[in-house]
């Protein structure tokens, strides 16, 4: 049996996209610095005029989804991190806005098998939500490192990675993984370490 596992080396060779949410910008500008900070430490050009990040910049959380599926459906990425706060209000507004958002994030990556990291703080106060994106635990770090194991583990399940071990692209990844996986051990490949 193999192990699949992303890595955070090669770096250089994914492209990456950042879509995030204007609406309670004090928390997703500082989501978004933490997540560029991460990206760099680990060998990406966050520049936006570099060939490794494009950004899009929209209204608010909940039009982070149809943005995020627009960007993975043209194949141009190897991941796609997503990022948002919702705060919740004296109306139900937070709940259908919170439950639409993750549905469509989580729906963009299943379409187009493009990981599309769900960034989006939902919290019931502003308060609550800056802790998130704070300077001890700021979660924006963390959707990065989510981005890059899981660019690097997609790579390596279709074959495009250096290091680890893919199954064999001829099979389609999605419909015949888990069989494969569990019974057809022909179809795994070592490929050289970096």
């Amino acid at each position: 049996m193999a192990v699949f596992e992303g890595t955070f080396s090669h770096t250089q060779e994914l492209r990456l996209a950042i879509v995030i949410g204007r609406f309670n910008d004090q928390i997703t500008g500082k989501l978004l610095a933490a997540c560029q900070d991460c990206l760099k430490r680990h060998g990406i050009d966050v520049d936006p005029e570099g060939r490794q990040v494009d950004y899009a910049w929209v209204p608010g959380s909940f039009e982070v989804p149809i943005v995020a599926r627009h960007l993975a459906i043209t194949h141009r990425y190897d991941a796609i991190i997503c990022l948002g706060a919702v705060i919740r209000g004296q109306t139900p507004h937070f709940d259908y806005v919170a439950a639409e958002v993750a549905k469509g994030i989580a729906a963009a990556g299943f379409q187009t098998g493009v990981p599309v990291v769900f960034g989006i703080i939902t919290a019931d106060t502003l308060q609550q939500a800056l802790e998130r994106a704070g300077i001890k635990s700021n979660k924006g770090w963390d959707y990065a490192m989510n981005a890059l194991e899981m660019a690097s583990l997609m790579r390596q399940l279709k074959g495009g990675s250096a290091a680890g071990y893919a199954v064999n692209p001829a099979q389609g990844v999605f419909h015949s993984l888990p069989s494969t996986l569990a019974s057809d051990a022909t179809a795994e490949t070592r490929l050289p370490e970096a």
